[in-house]
């Protein structure tokens, strides 16, 4: 089995105010999680603030530079992630399909790297 990460992206501006579609999508992505626990495909999800509460941290030539706002400067950033075992990339994609549904958001899948150690 593989580790996929499926990322909700989050458009600047798009979203940023409560309303009925956003609850219900609120409700269809626990209930979506809830299925993903009792098929044991679960490891990790959270939805994050938003991009503007980002800080970033580089060292460079041993001097630690930080700074405000995300990374990258861009109208799309992550806004939420799940982190799934799936047999494959085709049952990753059937989850990120549900998971576009539930959360009205695009979903992008990754797969991680395998461990070197093993």
């Amino acid at each position: 089995m593989t580790q996929y990460l499926l990322s909700v992206h989050y458009v600047d501006g798009e979203g940023a105010t409560p309303s009925e579609d956003m609850e219900a999508a609120y409700r269809d992505v626990d209930a979506l999680n809830q299925i993903l626990m009792d098929e044991g495909k679960w490891v990790f999800a959270g939805g994050l603030h938003e991009p503007s509460t980002a800080t970033v941290v580089r060292v460079t030539d041993g001097e630690t530079m930080i700074t405000d706002g995300p990374f990258a400067e861009a109208k799309e950033q992550i806004g939420g992630f799940w982190i799934l075992e799936c047999s494959d990339l085709d049952e990753a994609l059937d989850w990120a399909a549900k998971a576009s549904v539930a959360c009205r958001a695009p979903v992008e899948v990754r797969p991680f790297q395998d461990d070197p150690a093993s």
